[in-house]
């Protein structure tokens, strides 16, 4: 009986081993990259950093933030379109 719940005690030893790395795997592969997907909501607790240029460059992804003299814009096609964001004045 005592040998049963020492196998019982293991095999739930090693489930709960596997459940830790496949969180951890979760929380790394889209947290600690140079490339980060933020495929869910979230909040900035800190600033968020936004390029500034002269003039828009020439090369852009849809979504990419830049500001030029002080004013935020995003790419809108790629390659093409900077637009501004909101009545900035």
């Amino acid at each position: 009986m005592q040998n049963q719940a020492i196998l019982d005690l293991q095999e739930e030893n090693k489930t709960l081993r596997s459940d830790l790395d496949a969180l951890k795997g979760e929380f790394y592969k889209n947290n600690f990259s140079s490339s980060q997907n933020f495929n869910k909501d979230c909040t900035f607790n800190s600033r968020l950093r936004v390029p500034v240029y002269d003039s828009a460059p020439a090369i852009c992804e849809v979504g990419d933030l830049i500001a030029i003299a002080g004013k935020l814009y995003i790419c809108t096609v790629a390659n093409t379109t900077f637009t501004l964001v909101g009545t900035q004045t």
